[in-house]
């Protein structure tokens, strides 16, 4: 189990490729009985899947799920007082950029997990879940994701995140709130 101290109205952001295991590793984070909100794009996803007809394929309502996902995540942000877990891919710098002016609106601490998989265990991990994103799509978070990696490996937080914690498919995830912030994260 890895456990990662945060300020306790942090928002922390759960990063890496999509297919990587950010679901699977929510699913089963501790958090000591600290309130918390979790928030993934696949709650966006089953709400809207089931107002729209079944027929109607993922790929018409996506930028949908994806506009209300973000639009949560700034909302939760300020209503909230406890922590505020989110599940963001992150590859793309202006997706980070974004992130960072909503902690500092909602003047939370900023902590920036990256779930680090290869592409291939990530490709995996669609193929497990039924899900598979296009090809270009994916493409592009590879190699956007293989120069954040070279970053975060070395140990240097993305701009504007006061703290990272780098992550493997293999790792469990408890989340310690202390007053302090940081410390052994």
């Amino acid at each position: 189990m890895n456990a990662v101290a945060v300020a306790p109205r942090a928002l922390v952001v759960l990063a890496g490729l999509p297919g990587a295991g950010k679901t699977t590793l929510l699913a089963g984070v501790d958090t000591g009985g600290a309130p918390v909100v979790v928030l993934d794009s696949d709650q966006v996803r089953g709400y809207l899947r089931g107002v729209f007809p079944a027929a109607l394929p993922y790929r018409f309502y996506r930028p949908l799920v994806h506009l209300a996902h973000r639009a949560r995540i700034l909302w939760f942000a300020v209503t909230t007082s406890g922590l505020l877990l989110v599940h963001e891919p992150s590859t793309r710098p202006t997706t980070r950029a974004g992130l960072v002016l909503v902690g500092l609106v909602a003047l939370r601490p900023r902590h920036f997990l990256w779930l680090d998989a290869s592409p291939e265990q990530a490709l995996s991990g669609q193929l497990q879940r039924g899900r598979l994103i296009r090809s270009r799509s994916f493409t592009r978070h590879v190699r956007r994701a293989a120069r954040l990696r070279e970053r975060l490996t070395g140990g240097r937080a993305p701009r504007g995140w006061q703290a990272l914690t780098v992550l493997t498919r293999d790792d469990r995830l408890r989340l310690s709130v202390t007053r302090s912030g940081y410390a052994g994260g």
